[in-house]
């Protein structure tokens, strides 16, 4: 803390009790006795600095920084997939190849769906950017019996003509594979699919978000996927290979593994993920004008 002159230092702690006490409230109602990175197990036990223009809302003397943009959030998988097997078993063109329309996603050991995290994030991560100021589309919101398709999840995004597009997942890995990743499109031109002019923003999108969320989280980039940088690019995702928007998927932690899991299931730890990704979006629009 820097020193300003003239000032008493009894003021300075006089004036900082009220804020500290009223900040550890609003954190201390939002969690539980149970919630991961309580007790001190978050790194470095510091909640990270956010920027202004990431912490503005209605009230903030900053205005809406996102005034103007649109975003479009896409919950990765459908709670009822598993009921219409024959629906999301076929086949789309994604330009270079086929794939099923969508998948069942994973699920904890515990029986926690895939699909109700992916909600339950982005439906949190809406209503930090709507109020700062963004409008936002999804391309479901447990409105529909299965899907939607992954081709239709990537003309979603394509006809909101979204500044950025962000799919919300969890993996399914072995156990001990840890932390999250960021996955983003490869600049490809096959059949239906051209990313050339998105590859490089959507690049942009993705390492900012990876920095926002990794910050917020307190989690590690992935020990499994991507080198340890929390980074990843492939050219096999319907999703990202037919956007002409910048877009990403982010795989917020492996629901297979004990410790993820812990996380993942905390809906305090939900909210935090829902703030990275905020941020991290909030960031790449501001950046990216």
């Amino acid at each position: 803390m820097f020193k300003r002159k003239g000032r008493s230092p009894v003021v300075l702690v006089a004036a900082l009790v009220p804020a500290c006490a009223a900040a550890w409230l609003v954190w201390d109602a939002t969690s539980g006795p149970d919630d991961p990175g309580r007790n001190g197990d978050r790194p470095g036990n510091v909640r990270p600095q956010r920027s202004a223009a990431a912490s503005s809302g209605p009230s903030a003397g900053a205005g809406k920084p996102l005034a103007g943009k649109v975003v479009v959030l896409d919950p990765g998988h459908n709670a009822r997939n598993s009921r219409h097997t024959a629906e999301i078993n076929r086949l789309v063109d994604i330009g270079t190849a086929r794939k099923e329309c969508d998948t069942t996603g994973t699920a904890t050991n515990a029986g926690y769906a895939e699909a109700a995290f992916t909600l339950d994030v982005s439906r949190r991560a809406r209503a930090l950017l709507e109020a700062r100021g963004a409008t936002v589309k999804f391309t479901y919101d447990g409105d529909r019996a299965y899907g939607p398709c992954i081709d239709e999840r990537a003309r979603i995004g394509n006809k909101a003509k979204a500044d950025a597009v962000v799919s919300v997942h969890g993996d399914g890995s072995a156990a001990g594979n840890r932390g999250f990743h960021v996955i983003m499109p490869a600049s490809l031109h096959r059949g239906i699919a051209d990313t050339r002019r998105i590859s490089g923003p959507s690049k942009l999108l993705g390492t900012t978000l990876k920095q926002h969320f990794a910050a917020e989280t307190g989690t590690r980039p992935s020990n499994y996927i991507g080198d340890g940088t929390g980074l990843d690019v492939r050219r096999d995702l319907g999703g990202l290979n037919l956007s002409t928007v910048p877009k990403v998927l982010i795989e917020c932690g492996n629901m297979r593994d004990p410790k993820d899991e812990a996380l993942m299931t905390s809906p305090a730890w939900r909210q935090r993920a829902a703030e990275g990704i905020a941020d991290g979006i909030t960031a790449f629009l501001e950046d990216h004008e």
